[in-house]
């Protein structure tokens, strides 16, 4: 019996070993000792655990410090994050709030301090991942209501049914119309009045979800903002940070464009333009 002993962890609890077992094998495939390198994380402490690799068995050592905990738990959670990035938390607190499910998976008692101390070392990671992104933000807001978003599952048919929408729309009066096609289905977003004729036309497909009293707000950038990375996500996280759910994401080179709730219109606004202001 052979004894693989790894410091890293998988991202399950309740995951197989066996992919692991694999995975080390790709690193060093003649040796009885070596790494999981490619885990990431682990929720339970696995000891002494048997796998079955090519009719071969295993035992895997597997150890779960505080800081892989600390880390999976502030990964799943991204305010707690941002409150890291904004220098607005208390490590003191949170360690208090971990302390009972760090102390249940580790299955012993674990000092305050310690997961205190892993809080700080894992904030000065995140904090230099998240450096303030150099972007001019300065952009005119633009606000359309009365918007709806129909998703319809995809169909040969409905590729040619699509073109017909063109004609329909109103663009030289600013109308929109974005047609963002997956795999499996394609989304529609438009302005409420032209529903009706919209669904007309797609009378025959199936159509899997109708929303209404949306609004669109709009950015306008650079064409810096097609290059630098990171402008999305800082856009997103302060939208976030309102508690706003956002329906749809629509970008070209220069624009953004979020389709959020008519209720949500005001925050959504206020939090693009915070950001716009901070420059």
């Amino acid at each position: 019996m052979s004894s693989i002993i790894s410091s890293s962890i998988p991202q399950d609890s309740h995951s197989i070993l066996s992919p692991f077992i694999a995975s080390a094998f790709i690193f060093e495939p003649h040796t009885t000792h070596c790494n999981i390198l490619s885990v990431t994380y682990l929720t339970k402490n696995y000891i002494n655990t048997y796998c079955d690799y090519n009719h071969k068995y295993y035992q895997v050592i597997v150890i779960v410090t505080i800081s892989n905990i600390v880390q999976k738990l502030v990964d799943d959670n991204i305010y707690i994050q941002e409150s890291m990035n904004k220098n607005i938390l208390s490590f003191s607190s949170l360690a208090s709030q971990f302390k009972p499910e760090i102390e249940e998976i580790l299955g012993k008692t674990v000092k305050k301090h310690a997961i205190e101390m892993a809080l700080r070392r894992y904030s000065d990671q995140i904090k230099q991942k998240h450096k303030t992104i150099s972007f001019d933000y300065s952009s005119d807001i633009i606000m359309k209501t009365k918007i709806c978003d129909i998703a319809v599952l995809r169909s040969p048919s409905l590729l040619t049914k699509l073109k017909k929408l063109y004609d329909i729309v109103d663009f030289e009066k600013s109308d929109i119309l974005n047609i963002i096609q997956g795999s499996s289905e394609v989304i529609i977003v438009t302005n409420e009045r032209y529903k009706d004729k919209l669904l007309e036309i797609l009378k025959d497909e199936k159509i899997l979800m109708t929303e209404e009293n949306l609004v669109s707000l709009t950015m306008t950038f650079s064409k810096d903002f097609y290059y630098t990375p990171g402008v999305i996500f800082n856009i997103i996280r302060n939208v976030a940070w309102e508690n706003i759910n956002i329906y749809e994401i629509v970008s070209t080179n220069t624009e953004l464009t979020f389709i959020i709730n008519k209720k949500d219109a005001m925050k959504g606004y206020k939090a693009l333009e915070k950001l716009i202001q901070s420059q």
